[in-house]
């Protein structure tokens, strides 16, 4: 039996669509916050303590012996949103192009459902309205470390997945997507007059062989079978055409599935460049900001997705997908307690544009979708 009714599907578009005009940046999600607490507070969900403007509810249930947490993201990106849509973003520069309005909305109709039908629920519920996914410091973390995740058994969380073919529900039972971490390489050399080289320690030129040793790190000391990714994609140097500058500086993004990989990226990158730069003269600082950990599925809790996902969508809705390697700061939650995460594909004609493009948008056909799975986690925890 579909729960997610037709009303209740039509409910949770038109509070997507809501959202989707009112977008507010990692860390400032305060009047997404109040108007999410508003409906909380109406369907009488407890509000539990947190920093804001994270937002966490608690549903009892008629059992109570276990606690499952739902999560949805509530931030947007900084990106000028384009298109003829009539809910196009009304705060200028800030826009919804990944698809957390939609994962508000759902889990928002997730609670509502519940709420309605208390008696069919035994678990407890934690409805996870977390802030700053896209933007460090990560309100997942945050949220752990204040002791939200302690009492809880299992955790899920899902995503909109414009690259998966509409109509697919996608699992992994391990690894799901790679850890993000910042890179910036420092580059001093001895500038001068670009006529005499010779008499430099030439920054750019150091970096140009940097930026090749970096692809050796990945190829030479990475076992091949473990996925990682090194890619500068920013280099800042110089001032004018004919002046050699004293400094570079890269930036770039590292990448892997494996805490272990994550961990010997850094330690490689380090000794590497600090000696091809020592050969040139050049003096080589690797700055490894830290970002959010691999996303690694528990494979129990795949596989009961993967049952739910079966009985009340059919078999050839379930999809095992390869692991990404784009973050989600939903790792922090699986590092602290065994949870899926899940990705609702939704590729087709109407979600054409990728995620963070000034043209994304949701295929709205896929939300009941996700609300469905949602409530049915519950339902079937046990």
């Amino acid at each position: 039996m579909t729960l997610c009714t037709s009303t209740l599907a039509k409910w949770t578009v038109n509070e997507r669509r809501f959202l989707h005009q009112y977008p507010e940046l990692s860390g400032e999600e305060y009047q997404t916050a109040a108007y999410i607490r508003k409906w909380l507070q109406e369907w009488q969900i407890e509000l539990m303590p947190c920093e804001p403007p994270s937002v966490v509810g608690f549903l009892r249930g008629t059992d109570g012996s276990k606690t499952i947490a739902l999560r949805a993201d509530i931030d947007a990106l900084p990106v000028n949103e384009e298109g003829l849509k009539s809910y196009l973003s009304k705060n200028p520069g800030v826009a919804h192009v990944c698809g957390h309005d939609g994962h508000t909305a759902i889990l928002l109709a997730t609670a509502k459902w519940l709420s309605e039908n208390r008696g069919e629920v035994r678990p407890n519920v934690l409805f996870l309205f977390q802030s700053s996914e896209e933007m460090l410091p990560s309100g997942a973390e945050a949220l752990v470390r204040q002791g939200v995740m302690d009492n809880v058994d299992a955790v899920f969380g899902l995503h909109l997945w414009q690259p998966l073919e509409k109509g697919k529900i996608g699992i992994s039972t391990g690894a799901m997507m790679a850890s993000s971490d910042d890179l910036r390489i420092v580059i001093t050399g001895h500038g001068g007059h670009g006529s005499m080289p010779h008499e430099t320690i030439d920054p750019i030129y150091v970096a140009s062989q940097v930026i090749a040793a970096v692809q050796g790190v990945v190829s030479r000391r990475v076992n091949p079978i473990e996925p990682a990714v090194i890619s500068i994609c920013r280099m800042e140097s110089g001032t004018t055409y004919n002046i050699i500058p004293n400094q570079a500086i890269l930036y770039g993004t590292i990448r892997a599935q494996s805490e272990k990989t994550r961990r010997l990226l850094a330690t490689e990158l380090k000794q590497t460049i600090e000696a091809l730069c020592s050969a040139w003269g050049a003096i080589g600082e690797v700055i490894v900001d830290w970002g959010t950990p691999p996303v690694v599925n528990d494979k129990g809790m795949s596989e009961y997705v993967a049952g739910v996902v079966t009985e009340h969508f059919g078999t050839e809705a379930l999809s095992y997908v390869e692991p990404v390697m784009g973050g989600e700061d939903f790792s922090y939650y699986l590092e602290k307690k065994p949870g899926s995460f899940v990705f609702i594909g939704m590729g087709g004609e109407k979600s054409s544009f990728p995620h963070h493009h000034p043209r994304f948008d949701i295929d709205e056909d896929v939300i009941p979708t996700g609300v469905e799975l949602f409530i049915q986690l519950v339902k079937h925890f046990d």
